[in-house]
């Protein structure tokens, strides 16, 4: 067995006559592989993009229907305490590739950062264990991809309609159709004509959708127009008490653009994003433009016609936005259910593991907000529903703290791939099995580094156990707040400061502390004097 860098690896390996390659830049493993699995599993991992879990109806029903999601979590498990680290794309794909949370992975933003694709990574470690692997969609990274035996990704976000890709080969192609399906056709080719049918795989079906601007495939237009959607509680939230939400540019009312986000263009009719729809609907051709204007013309002339203001307009575009949003999901739910209805005809599903998940949660007019980037629950959450292979008798919720730098040393255990060392993740394949580990986490660490920069959300980290939770927003603010998540689950009341709130805050303010020594965040440095009470 090589081993290189202190690398050690340890260990079954499930394929005979396969060894294990060490990696460069990490340290000796913490784990071996499981010896008892019959293995070898397969790995299908589908993720998309801003899909919230209020908007699957395994989770919440009173919006969405989505039934093909819904198969994977009642013949499964659904996480409900599912957490990211990083509540924005790339950063959130780096942390799950690597297992590691942003400052590690070194991929703290969209703005200003590129992908270190030549770090270890799951699918690199299951590759040199003999696994296939293949992504196609979106990566975000702005490196390419590297671990994988296939791959074709979209440039930056993608486009809904007649996509771009990036291929193997550094060059860029435009394929005919919408990009949810092509995506999914894609993947079930390499399944079926591509692989080598005697190994094992791991395919990452990395989807677009939900991500803004929700742009439905044309034969979804109408759906949903005929339901009007209960407004949150709190749309109309006037932030008291929270200083950095009254700053952030991401309220419906206010910053969800007419006719970018809404698709409310005329001729006559301009906003600062009119540029940017524009260039999404002209990659449409002519048979897609006649059912899309078919549809959103008579949407438009009323819409102006209307000449709404205030609360009715804010109360109009939550509507749009809602109905448009759910279109999209509708073709992604379609399409997990091909996959899941591929893998049962060819009796793939008894050695597979199916996992669904997001980049992270979204607000759906909690707040009067869209987008995510805040450790809110609406976004510090995302949906996590796994269909689990033949000996993992696991059924129904789990409801152990998890986060996205948990998939990789899950994986890799799951294939018997020893996990090394410096993979900050923790793999919960023993709660899969039925277990309830007592030394399981008691609490989360979260942090967002991308500010200033669109939506201005003020960079901030903190800890959430499971039932409070501390943040302290920092850079050209200091601020704190702490909630009480039973009393106060839509975090409207910040409790930080408050008569009576001294032992929590201070039990807290260890927790945090603990966090970030823990995964050795530099930000634990600065600020010392501001945790003491």
């Amino acid at each position: 067995m090589k081993t290189t860098d202190n690398l050690i690896l340890k260990g079954s390996i499930l394929l005979p006559g396969v060894a294990v390659m060490a990696m460069s830049g990490t340290s000796s493993c913490k784990k071996a592989g499981a010896s008892e699995q019959e293995g070898p599993y397969n790995i299908v991992y589908i993720m998309t993009d801003d899909h919230t879990a209020q908007m699957m109806s395994c989770y919440d029903t009173r919006y969405a229907e989505t039934p093909n999601l819904d198969r994977i979590a009642n013949d499964g498990v659904k996480f409900v305490n599912s957490y990211v680290a990083n509540s924005l794309s790339g950063p959130s794909r780096a942390c799950m590739l690597t297992g590691k949370h942003s400052h590690k992975n070194g991929f703290t933003d969209n703005t200003t950062c590129v992908f270190d694709a030549s770090q270890p990574t799951f699918p690199k470690y299951l590759q040199e264990a003999g696994y296939q692997t293949a992504l196609f969609g979106k990566w975000h990274l702005e490196s390419l991809p590297q671990g994988f035996d296939r791959w074709e990704i979209v440039p930056g976000q993608g486009d809904y309609y007649n996509p771009d890709f990036i291929i193997e080969s550094g060059d860029t192609i435009q394929k005919q159709g919408y990009l949810t399906n092509l995506i999914t056709d894609m993947s079930l080719n390499w399944l079926e004509n591509e692989r080598d049918k005697e190994k094992p795989f791991c395919i990452l079906i990395h989807h677009k959708a939900i991500h803004r601007n929700w742009m439905a495939d044309t034969c979804h237009l109408a759906l949903y127009e005929d339901k009007t959607f209960p407004l949150p509680e709190n749309y109309f939230d006037n932030y008291e008490g929270r200083e950095a939400a009254k700053t952030a540019e991401m309220r419906v009312a206010d910053h969800m653009d007419p006719i970018y986000d809404l698709k409310m263009n005329r001729p006559d009719k301009y906003s600062d994003l009119k540029a940017r729809y524009e260039s999404y609907y002209n990659r449409m051709d002519s048979a897609q433009k006649a059912k899309w204007d078919a549809f959103y013309d008579p949407i438009i002339e009323d819409f102006y016609a209307q000449n709404l203001q205030g609360k009715d307009l804010a109360e109009w575009k939550f509507q749009r936005y809602m109905r448009d949003y759910l279109k999209t999901v509708k073709s992604l739910d379609e399409n997990v259910g091909r996959v899941l209805d591929y893998l049962e005809e060819k009796d793939l599903l008894k050695n597979t593991l199916v996992v669904y998940t997001s980049d992270q949660g979204f607000y759906m007019g909690e707040h009067g907000w869209f987008d995510k980037r805040f450790m809110y629950e609406e976004s510090l959450n995302t949906p996590l529903i796994m269909h689990l292979p033949e000996g993992f008798n696991r059924r129904g919720d789990i409801t152990q703290m998890v986060q996205n730098i948990d998939y990789a040393p899950t994986f890799l255990e799951l294939a018997g791939v020893p996990v090394p060392e410096d993979i900050q993740g923790e793999s919960f394949l023993s709660i899969l099995k039925g277990e309830d580990p007592e030394d399981w986490r008691d609490a989360i660490y979260y942090h967002f580094y991308e500010y200033p920069a669109e939506h201005m959300v003020k960079r901030h980290y903190g800890v959430r156990d499971d039932r409070y939770k501390l943040i302290h927003f920092y850079n050209d603010i200091d601020a704190w707040e702490l909630y009480d998540l039973q009393e106060d689950p839509h975090e409207m009341n910040n409790l930080y400061g408050k008569p009576g709130m001294e032992e929590i805050t201070g039990r807290m303010m260890e927790k945090l502390r603990q966090q970030q020594e823990k995964y050795d965040d530099p930000i634990r440095h600065l600020n010392q004097e501001q945790r003491s009470i």
